[in-house]
C-alpha cells in the first residue's frame, strides 16, 4: 500500500483527511505532540513537534506523499509568537523534510484567510489580489507568511499543490475550532445577537475529499479553494434554528461599538492573560463578508458539494451527542 505522511491528523480537518486516505488504500505515518486522534491499524503515530526538524524527518521517512494539514488556528494566544512558530516555522520544516525525502507530491493546507477579498464583497477566487497588509490578526498573517514560504519551495522544484478550505463544519470538531464554537454557543443559547457578516460554509468531509483529489488531479503550484456556499451569519443562524429548534437571534449589532468593546477586552486580556470575552480579531474579520468562489476546485478536481444544511445538521447532532450542548 502507498504511504503518506500527514500532519494534523489529531485535529478536526486532519482527522477527516486521514480517514479519507485510509478509506482509499493509504497507510499513514502521522505526527502528534500528545495522544489523540484516530486509532487504526493503518496509522503509525510518532510523538513529535513540527518545530523540531529531526522529528519531522523521522516521521516522514518512507512516505510517498505529504499532506500538511496541521495549523495553529487561534484568534487569541498568550504569546502570539507560538502561532508563527507553529504555522510558519513548522511549515518550513515539513517542506524541507519533503524535499529531502523526494516525495512524489505535497498537498499543503493553507486557508482562505490567506487569500484576498474583493472590495465590493463579491466572491473572491484564487487570483484575487492580496498582500500582507490585508491580513487581520496573527492567524491570518501566519498563514499568509507560511504560504509565501511554500511558494519558494515550489519555485525550487518541490511538487506542491495548495488547498484553501473556507469554513469547514461537520462532525468531529472536538476542541472546537473558532467556527465550531459559534455553533456550540448558538446551541447553548449564548448568541442573543449577531454581526452583519458572511462566510463560505463547506462540509468538512468534502474538504477531506478535496485533499485526496488535489493529490491525484491538482496541478503543481496551483491553488484550489475548497468551499461551497456563501451565507450571511443571519442565514446560518436561521438554518441552525430549523435544524435544532433553538431560536435564532434577531438583533443585529452595530459594528463600531462592538469593535470598541473588543478593543477593551483585548486590553483586559493583556493583564489577565486569559482569552477575551469578545475576540478583537474575530470582530475585525467580520467587517467584510468572507465570500469565495470554489468553482475552480469543482471544475478541475471534482470537489463534492454536499448541501450545507446536511453539514450543519451533522455538526449539531455530533455536538449534542458528545456533550457540548447543555440540557434544558
Amino acid at each position: 500500500m502507498p504511504v503518506a505522511f500527514i500532519t494534523g491528523a489529531a485535529g478536526f480537518v486532519g482527522s477527516h483527511v486521514a480517514e479519507t486516505l485510509l478509506g482509499n488504500g493509504w497507510d499513514l505515518r502521522a505526527i502528534r505532540r500528545s495522544p489523540g486522534g484516530i486509532e487504526s491499524p493503518g496509522v503509525e503515530w510518532f510523538t513529535g513537534d513540527l518545530r523540531n526538524p529531526a522529528q519531522v524527518k523521522e516521521a516522514m521517512s518512507g512516505a510517498r506523499a505529504v499532506f500538511h494539514v496541521a495549523a495553529d488556528y487561534r484568534l487569541w494566544a498568550k504569546d502570539p509568537r507560538e502561532i508563527y512558530e507553529n504555522n510558519v516555522t513548522g511549515t518550513i520544516n515539513v517542506m524541507e523534510a519533503a524535499r529531502a525525502a523526494r516525495v512524489e507530491r505535497v498537498v499543503y493546507t493553507s486557508s482562505v484567510g490567506a487569500l484576498g477579498l474583493t472590495p465590493d464583497g463579491t466572491p473572491a477566487d484564487e487570483n484575487t489580489p492580496v498582500c500582507l497588509g490585508d491580513m487581520v490578526g496573527h492567524y491570518k498573517r501566519s498563514k499568509f507568511l507560511a504560504e509565501k514560504e511554500v511558494e519558494k519551495f515550489v519555485r525550487d522544484g518541490l511538487p506542491v499543490v495548495f488547498v484553501h478550505p473556507s469554513t469547514p463544519v461537520g462532525p468531529g470538531d472536538h476542541k472546537p475550532t473558532p467556527t465550531g464554537k459559534i455553533l456550540v454557543d448558538f446551541l447553548n443559547r449564548k448568541m442573543p445577537a449577531y454581526l452583519d457578516t458572511g462566510l463560505n460554509i463547506v462540509d468538512v468531509r468534502d474538504v477531506s475529499e478535496g485533499h485526496r483529489l488535489a493529490f491525484e488531479k491538482g496541478t503543481v503550484g496551483e491553488k484550489y479553494i475548497l468551499g461551497n456556499r456563501n451565507l450571511t451569519l443571519a442565514q446560518i443562524f436561521s438554518m441552525l434554528e430549523k435544524i435544532s429548534g433553538v431560536k435564532a437571534p434577531t438583533v443585529k449589532l452595530p459594528y463600531g461599538p462592538i469593535l470598541w468593546l473588543a478593543r477593551f477586552f483585548r486590553l483586559v486580556s493583556l493583564v489577565t492573560r486569559r482569552p477575551p470575552l469578545v475576540p478583537y480579531e474575530g470582530v475585525k474579520m467580520a467587517a467584510k463578508r468572507m465570500y469565495f468562489d470554489s468553482s475552480k476546485a469543482v471544475r478541475e478536481l471534482g470537489l463534492p458539494q454536499t448541501p450545507v444544511d446536511t453539514a450543519l445538521s451533522d455538526a449539531v447532532a455530533w455536538f449534542g451527542k458528545n456533550g457540548y450542548v447543555k440540557r434544558r
